[in-house]
């Protein structure tokens, strides 16, 4: 070794030290270069989280109009019953008495004003019963429609469970690879509900790119992204966070994810407790609440993964706190 090598090693040493006892040396959230499992597994999830969300979409959509659909049959049914009673009434009056032909009416007439008199109110009855006769008719072709359309609501809503379970199986096969089975999830933090994120007139979300700046690094973010930031840090989540990433893979680098430290300064490799680990509780279980208002994919935290079809897993890393997001909140959004 030459004598420039040999002065060199103290200083070295020296900076190495500096740097342990500054926390440089500390693993960073992003240590784990897979963040969310391997390529085909992320693209799993994101296409299950896509169909699950749809299908969700078109669900409740069927259903809102089923429930008004079911309030508009209940008000043709009572309308329908008033009109039926009005033109039994015409059926049974004309049955007691007898039809009372314009002609005998006429006829009875004794006076030439009440001539008039009479044919006036004839004309006026018959217009009367007829349109009664006609409303009834069309009370009855508009519930038996309500009712088909009420029926196809149904197979609809019974079409979208089947897509829902279909992905949901996909899904718990595509993170059988990180995850071994259910698991509890997390509580806390009963902050407000967070702002929906814009979407198109259809209530899908639309496709979104790295547009817009990061304001926890230099990079950038989705629109998206960004509004959940936002939104969280609205709601009283503010610890550190970083979410653009240009190296590594996941949706960091697509801008559509941000790591959110459990620690009050910064991200540190450990995992944490107390205070810490209830902070990040509370954080995961607050994305996953308001997950469809924001478009979330799905979150890590403490060796567990939220998917929106399949709801909380267990999540094994690769041992470290950053790679089994024990030091962080993992947020990924579609």
């Amino acid at each position: 070794m030459s004598i420039g090598r040999r002065a060199h090693r103290p200083l070295i040493v020296l900076l190495a030290a500096v740097a342990l006892l500054l926390g440089v040396g500390a693993v960073p959230a992003y240590a784990e270069p897979n963040e969310g499992g391997s390529k085909k597994l992320r693209d799993a999830l994101e296409a299950t989280a896509k169909a699950h969300i749809e299908a969700k979409r078109e669900l409740d959509g069927s259903k809102k109009r089923q429930k008004r659909m079911a309030t508009e049959l209940a008000e043709l049914e009572s309308r329908l019953g008033e009109l039926t009673a009005l033109v039994g009434e015409v059926a049974a009056q004309s049955y007691r008495v007898g039809r009372l032909t314009p002609a005998a009416a006429l006829l009875d007439s004794g006076t030439p004003e009440a001539f008039v008199q009479r044919a006036a109110n004839l004309d006026m009855m018959a217009q009367r019963d007829g349109r009664r006769v006609r409303e009834l008719a069309d009370a009855r072709e508009e519930a038996r429609a309500a009712k088909l359309a009420i029926n196809a609501e149904v197979r609809e809503q019974t079409k979208q469970l089947a897509v829902m379970a279909k992905k949901k199986k996909e899904a718990e096969a595509a993170l059988a690879a990180v995850s071994s089975g259910s698991s509890g999830g997390f509580s806390g933090g009963n902050s407000a509900t967070a702002r929906p994120a814009p979407r198109n007139s259809d209530g899908s979300l639309p496709s979104e790119s790295c547009s817009v700046n990061d304001p926890t690094t230099s990079g950038c973010i989705t629109p998206r992204t960004l509004h959940a930031l936002q939104q969280t840090q609205a709601a009283g989540y503010k610890r550190h966070v970083s979410c653009f990433r240009s190296g590594g893979s996941g949706e960091h680098p697509k801008g559509r994810a941000c790591d959110f430290s459990a620690a009050t300064n910064g991200f540190e490799d450990r995992t944490a407790t107390g205070g810490d680990k209830a902070y990040g509780d509370s954080l995961a279980a607050w994305h996953v609440r308001n997950a469809d208002r924001l478009g979330v994919l799905y979150v890590i935290w403490f060796r567990q993964i939220w998917h929106p079809g399949v709801g909380w897993r267990a999540y094994s890393g690769s041992g470290s706190p950053a790679a089994d997001h024990t030091n962080h909140v993992h947020l990924s959004m579609l």
